[in-house]
């Protein structure tokens, strides 16, 4: 039995951090699902740029769209959705047999909106209305600006991915937004089951302390953060707040692990997925990540110290992990604005190379 199917019936969802039309067109994906027990996916800006920019699959719908005049952004939904879709259609019978827990795919708004609140709430609503999937999450951050358009985005409907998550705290917001949300709709007599997932971002916390970390605490700070936050979840969860709006129909929103894939090549390839194992949450994993783990990988979360214990071996080395939370946040989101921007100027280049030829 391969590993991932292991961790698939141990009970964590496996999603596949990654969306090209060559794995839509060849199979592949098709073939992780029946083979690899994958069970859903994300996309990010980066996911989409590098798609476009190193295959010929878009050309044609670049070409046409933007000889017509078709604004660059407006053609990327277009291009993303059709994919999307194709990945919902896959993900449909698994969304279909597990009631909605499982099965979905994301979509992300611009970043460019991260710090406008109603414009936010606005193009998720949009998006999701456009894109018409049953099995499709609109991935909004967790920032302070995002927390009010999740809650919104919610009430209205809207499933969402809380996206941009690197600590517990920043994960019990997130959780708290969606929550009113779901009360709001229970007060107003409208159905609570409205699907969620909230990502935490694992593997930056240890790029960011790489160079300044002691050896014995090497590649350990992102689990820990991730133990936290799984602690806190099965709190809430478990709380009489939760607990009452279950009662009336409502489901959990999973904690979801992102950024999983490791990041020092001294470290094991499957280092984030084999200490991050746990039930009821999702693993979304980088392709060459879910190939090892599928190969080589073990579900072990004895191999490293508690998450409590670990944070507090790095407060006693003089890291503010609160502080640390934050900035990572910022600079997160300065990255997607970075890669939306990326994405763009990969579009409009490429329309113009097809253009020339």
């Amino acid at each position: 039995m391969k590993a991932t199917q292991k961790l698939h019936e141990m009970g964590q969802s496996i999603w596949l951090d990654n969306i090209t039309r060559g794995l839509l067109r060849s199979g592949t994906l098709d073939g992780y699902i029946k083979e690899l027990s994958v069970t859903g996916l994300t996309s990010n800006p980066t996911i989409f740029d590098h798609a476009i920019k190193n295959s010929h699959d878009y050309d044609d719908a670049i070409h046409q769209a933007l000889q017509k005049g078709e604004p660059v952004e407006e053609l990327f939904f277009e291009l993303a959705i059709e994919d999307l879709r194709q990945a919902a259609d896959l993900f449909l019978p698994i969304h279909t047999l597990t009631n909605g827990v499982d099965g979905w795919v994301s979509l992300e708004v611009s970043p460019l909106l991260a710090n406008d609140t109603p414009k936010t709430l606005a193009a998720a609503v949009a998006l999701h209305k456009r894109a018409a999937t049953p099995n499709l999450f609109i991935k909004i951050p967790g920032t302070k600006e995002g927390l009010p358009a999740i809650e919104e985005a919610i009430f209205q409907g809207v499933p969402v991915n809380v996206t941009l998550l690197f600590s517990a705290t920043q994960y019990v917001a997130a959780a708290e937004a969606y929550l009113r949300g779901i009360e709001r709709r229970i007060a107003a007599r409208l159905s609570p089951d409205i699907g969620s997932v909230a990502s935490l971002f694992v593997s930056r916390w240890d790029v960011a302390v790489a160079e300044k970390v002691p050896q014995p605490l090497r590649n350990q700070l992102g689990i820990a953060v991730g133990r936290e936050t799984l602690e806190s979840y099965q709190w809430l969860i478990a709380s009489p707040r939760w607990q009452r709006v279950f009662n009336e129909g409502a489901r959990p929103q999973r904690l979801l692990f992102a950024s999983t894939g490791t990041k020092d090549p001294k470290a094991s390839d499957t280092l984030y997925v084999e200490a991050l194992a746990a039930p009821f949450t999702v693993n979304t994993m980088p392709e060459a990540t879910l190939k090892a783990f599928a190969e080589h990988g073990t579900i072990d979360t004895n191999l490293y110290l508690s998450g409590k214990d670990v944070l507090t071996s790095f407060a006693n080395a003089g890291f503010d992990t609160d502080a640390l939370a934050s900035q990572l946040q910022v600079e997160g989101a300065a990255s997607f604005v970075k890669s939306w921007t990326d994405l763009m100027s990969c579009i409009a280049s490429k329309g113009e190379m097809l253009k020339a030829a």
